[in-house]
């Protein structure tokens, strides 16, 4: 292994050092409710399907294999009587 990729694998997280900076952020947070990297994970999700992106992008996004793993989340959103979300309305924001 050269040393590039050497230094490309030591900076990789590890699934207990995300979890602990999601924890010591929610601690620091003063949240009491539990918060997970799940957590985040399904709210970026529920968030971008709120603001209208499609069911097939999120699925893309989040690395689902299967379109079913992804429909849960049409479930949970409250997308409500919003009108489809289009790029070109913020375009000028």
């Amino acid at each position: 292994m050269q040393d590039s990729e050497q230094g490309l694998l030591d900076r990789r997280y590890t699934t207990t050092g995300v979890q602990w900076v999601v924890r010591t952020a929610r601690n620091e947070a003063g949240l009491s409710k539990q918060v997970t990297p799940h957590t985040l994970r399904h709210t970026f999700a529920t968030h971008l399907l709120e603001d209208g992106l499609d069911i097939v992008s999120i699925k893309d996004l989040l690395g689902h294999a299967c379109i079913d793993t992804t429909m849960v989340y049409l479930h949970v959103a409250q997308s409500g009587s919003r009108k489809p979300f289009s790029p070109l309305d913020t375009l000028y924001c």
